[in-house]
C-alpha cells in the first residue's frame, strides 16, 4: 500500500487567514513550519550560508508585506513562498545561471511516494549524483528538488515553476534520463 502525506490545505488556509488578521500566533507558526524548508531549498542554491539565510528572511518580509497589500497569498501559501524564494535565488544569481548543489543527501527526504523516478534518485550514490547534478540545467535541477527534495506534489511544483502539470512531469522525466546518462558515462549506474 502506498501512502501519499499531503499537506493539510484546511490548516494552512486558516492560518493564513489568520495572518491576515495580522494574529501574530498564527505569524509565528507560519514562520516557523515554513521558514526551514524554504531556508533548506534556498541552501541547496546558494553557497555561502549566511546569503542563504538573508535570502530566506526576504521571503518571509515579502511574505509579510503581502499580506497587507493588495496580492496576498491566496491559496496555497507553501507553493507562493517557495515561487518567492525561487524568484529571490534567480535574482541573486541571475536568471540563467547554473545553480550550485552541495550535498544530495540534505534534500532526499524519506518520503512514501513511489516512482521509477524516486527509486532511482533514492539510490544515487551521493557524491556522483551531486556532481552529475551540476551539469543539468537549472530548471531540471530545479524540478528534482522541488519534487524529490521537498516532496511537493505535481501542482504546487507548477504552481511554483510557473508551468502546467503535464510540463512538470515531461521536464522531471528528461531530468531524470539524463541524470541516468551523466551517471552512464560517469561509470555505471543502477
Amino acid at each position: 500500500m502506498i501512502l501519499i502525506v499531503l499537506p493539510d490545505i484546511t490548516a494552512e488556509q486558516t492560518l493564513l487567514a489568520q495572518a491576515r488578521q495580522n494574529d501574530q500566533d498564527a505569524l509565528r507558526q507560519i514562520y516557523e513550519r515554513y521558514f526551514p524548508p524554504i531556508y533548506q531549498f534556498i541552501r541547496l542554491r546558494v553557497n555561502e550560508r549566511e546569503q542563504a539565510q538573508d535570502i530566506a528572511s526576504e521571503v518571509f518580509l515579502d511574505f509579510f508585506v503581502a499580506l497587507r497589500g493588495a496580492r496576498p497569498p491566496q491559496t496555497s501559501l507553501r507553493a507562493w513562498l517557495f515561487r518567492v524564494a525561487r524568484n529571490k535565488i534567480y535574482d541573486h544569481y541571475g536568471r540563467h545561471k547554473q545553480f550550485p548543489l552541495e550535498t544530495l543527501a540534505d534534500w532526499l527526504p524519506d518520503t512514501p511516494e513511489s516512482s521509477p523516478e524516486v527509486e532511482f534518485v533514492r539510490a544515487l550514490d551521493v557524491e556522483r549524483a551531486r556532481r552529475a547534478l551540476t551539469l543539468l540545467n537549472a530548471e531540471q535541477q530545479e524540478v528534482l528538488i522541488l519534487r524529490f527534495g521537498q516532496a511537493l506534489n505535481l501542482q504546487e511544483t507548477a504552481d511554483i515553476m510557473g508551468t502546467s502539470i503535464s510540463a512538470v512531469k515531461s521536464l522531471q522525466f528528461r531530468a531524470v534520463n539524463k541524470l541516468r546518462q551523466i551517471l552512464e558515462r560517469m561509470g555505471g549506474v543502477l
